[in-house]
């Protein structure tokens, strides 16, 4: 199973950064297991960063059409393992290359469809499925569909090796003082978020009751998460929202930040607005109350998928109802009521650390199927 293999990860970066984060992630995390990763990505611009120190055993190259000179690589590396990650089909002179090597006595590779992340019931049915391929140069082999997910029937979740103990050690005031937050005790709220319509009440609620009476300090991502709170928000008074004198909302704007100053931005905080796939995932790993804003879809397929999160995540009925608002048109949202939550999220947490992370799944499918 711990035999060094070959991996090409193929990516399309669509929008809003998730797929390159998660094949970023799965990338590193298989290289620091001792395999060798070439991670195919349209438009890796990101990574600068996303990881700003890349990782030793991942090559990123640029999947340009045609891959042309950079298919040389196959003749000193032969491809053991190719993942399509979220249905970006392989580039086919790329598959035309790897079947020519078969042909004449290499090995066919293992190639794996990573799917989307979801709690909903088909997961369990069509993770770890064949697929005949039955045209084109591959005609005969075998693509498999994998699921990520949160049963033991699923392919677990990107969780790497030393997680628990780099968050255990983590020391959130000096973190603060690095990022040169100006920290005095408020309650922190990390927002990463798209465009809620709810977001304008939540800030009239931190700026005009705190939390719990405590003064908030919303910490803000970069990107579509600091434009949308700035359209709120009054700028030029220090910060802060006061609607009727000094509020208690302090509001600190973030740079771009890596992967790994973002698992420390989610263990510094008291509570996490979160969004997409990846972010959702660290947010589970972090153990803090979150809510999180699922990608919006014109016909409202994302409620289903929500839907089936919550279930999964056992949500009491408050968590629940922020959810609905948050990822509504609703321009009104309930109570904040952590303790409730971070009840529910301790117990899916300590869960899902018993069942193996989605890299230690693949590493044995692949030694399985090889």
């Amino acid at each position: 199973m711990n035999r060094s293999r070959q991996w090409d990860i193929f990516c399309r970066v669509i929008d809003n950064h998730g797929d390159i984060g998660v094949c970023w992630r799965l990338s590193a995390d298989l290289a620091a297991r001792g395999q060798q990763v070439r991670l195919w990505v349209d438009d890796g611009s990101a990574l600068a960063w996303m990881a700003p120190q890349g990782q030793a055993g991942v090559s990123v190259l640029p999947w340009t059409e045609p891959l042309g000179l950079n298919l040389l690589r196959l003749d000193s590396a032969p491809c053991e393992v190719m993942v399509e990650a979220f249905g970006c089909e392989i580039a086919p002179e790329f598959i035309a290359a790897c079947a020519e090597q078969q042909r004449a006595g290499g090995q066919k590779p293992v190639w794996i469809n990573l799917e989307y992340l979801s709690a909903e019931p088909y997961v369990e049915r069509s993770h770890a499925l064949p697929s005949p391929v039955q045209h084109g140069p591959a005609a005969g082999w075998i693509k498999w569909f994998f699921y990520p997910g949160f049963t033991p029937a699923a392919g677990g979740l990107l969780r790497e090796p030393g997680l628990l103990q780099r968050q255990a050690a983590f020391d959130r005031a000096a973190w603060l003082a690095a990022q040169h937050i100006d920290w005095g005790g408020e309650k922190l709220v990390s927002l990463f978020c798209y465009e809620p319509p709810a977001l304008a009440n939540l800030l009239a609620q931190f700026a005009r009751a705190g939390w719990a009476g405590q003064p908030v300090r919303l910490l803000v991502a970069a990107g579509r998460a600091a434009s949308a709170v700035r359209a709120v928000a009054d700028d030029k008074k220090g910060g802060q929202l006061m609607p009727d004198g000094p509020g208690l909302l302090s509001i600190s704007y973030l740079p771009l930040l890596s992967q790994l100053d973002f698992d420390h931005l989610l263990w510094a905080c008291d509570l996490n607005f979160v969004r997409g796939e990846d972010s959702v995932v660290r947010a589970l790993w972090a153990g803090k109350p979150f809510v999180w804003q699922i990608y919006p879809q014109d016909d409202q397929a994302h409620q289903t998928k929500l839907q089936a999160f919550l279930g999964m995540l056992a949500a009491p009925p408050s968590l629940r109802a922020f959810h609905q608002a948050w990822n509504s048109l609703a321009q009104e949202l309930p109570e904040i009521n952590t303790p409730d939550w971070s009840e529910s999220v301790h117990a899916v947490r300590q869960r899902l650390l018993t069942q193996p992370d989605l890299a230690s799944q693949l590493l044995e499918f692949v030694a399985k199927k090889s």
